[in-house]
């Protein structure tokens, strides 16, 4: 091939290779087009009615419920939450919410869902002369020689009886536990209305140990399995024939009444109890 026809061809592939590398830059210059996501919630291009929340998501959006309602197809129903057992006593639905109540004698914890006891001894003593706090009440006793008025509350004093034609008489008390007893050292003394009785100073019984005055606490977390951690030991005494809710007590008589105090919480997943063992003795006389 002659050298001119040489030079001329290698210039024609020079030319087509320039001509390719400049369409290469020109394709390279193109700008790519990316599609934008549209918020409908803040355009107000969505379907949610008024008493739902719009949320934004890619290409779309969702209508949510607020807080305390749920879904019942397109519309937002209230939420029932007593249905959830929140509350340890009583529970009152709301429109969006709830709140707890508790039984008389109770008061809300501050998780605003348990209940504890409230001592009324403490807080509105009533009672006239003596008051025992129980679990979710209160229980008044008068003094010796006095009895419980008509409101269970006050005292009316009995020592001086009318014996009719006979005039009238004194009933003198004698305070054993004062005046001379046949009680062990190991034990203490309880004067009630017309005797007394001896209990053990250490009412602790296995697996139990004594950690108070009157107070029982097991401490072994294997032996104490379904039984109440702590037991406090309590005495009271009342005079014969006296009228309680359920029947009257007439002596002479020991009753023994555990009340037991069971806190469950099952959202917390949390459970405890304390019991208080009462003795009663009703006395033999109705004064």
């Amino acid at each position: 091939m002659p050298s001119g026809s040489t030079g001329k061809a290698l210039g024609n592939q020079t030319l087509l290779a320039l001509h390719s590398a400049a369409q290469t830059a020109v394709t390279c210059l193109c700008p790519i087009f990316l599609h934008a996501d549209i918020d409908e919630c803040t355009t107000g291009r969505h379907t949610c009615a008024a008493d739902q929340i719009c949320h934004n998501t890619w290409g779309s959006y969702t209508c949510q419920c607020k807080p305390g309602f749920q879904k019942s197809g397109d519309q937002c129903v209230d939420r029932d939450e007593c249905l959830s057992r929140y509350c340890m006593h009583r529970c009152v639905n709301t429109e969006g919410s709830y709140y707890c109540l508790c039984n008389v004698g109770y008061q809300l914890a501050r998780n605003n869902q348990s209940c504890v006891d409230v001592n009324e001894c403490e807080m509105e003593n009533r009672c006239e002369h003596r008051c025992y706090n129980l679990m979710g009440s209160f229980l008044c006793q008068c003094d010796q020689g006095y009895k419980l008025a008509s409101d269970s509350m006050s005292c009316e004093g009995r020592c001086e009886q009318s014996g009719g034609d006979r005039g009238r008489f004194t009933v003198t008390y004698i305070n054993e536990c004062e005046a001379g007893h046949e009680c062990r050292e190991d034990e203490t003394c309880w004067n009630y209305y017309g005797g007394y009785r001896c209990y053990p100073r250490n009412p602790c019984e296995e697996p139990y140990v004594r950690t108070g005055e009157n107070r029982c606490t097991c401490t072994s977390t294997n032996a104490c399995r379904g039984l109440p951690p702590s037991i406090v030991y309590k005495y009271m005494s009342i005079p014969s024939d006296r009228s309680v809710p359920a029947d009257t007590l007439s002596g002479p008589r020991e009753h023994i009444v555990d009340l037991e105090m069971i806190t469950h919480n099952s959202v917390m997943n949390y459970r405890s109890s304390s019991l208080l063992r009462l003795t009663i003795v009703v006395g033999p006389y109705p004064f």
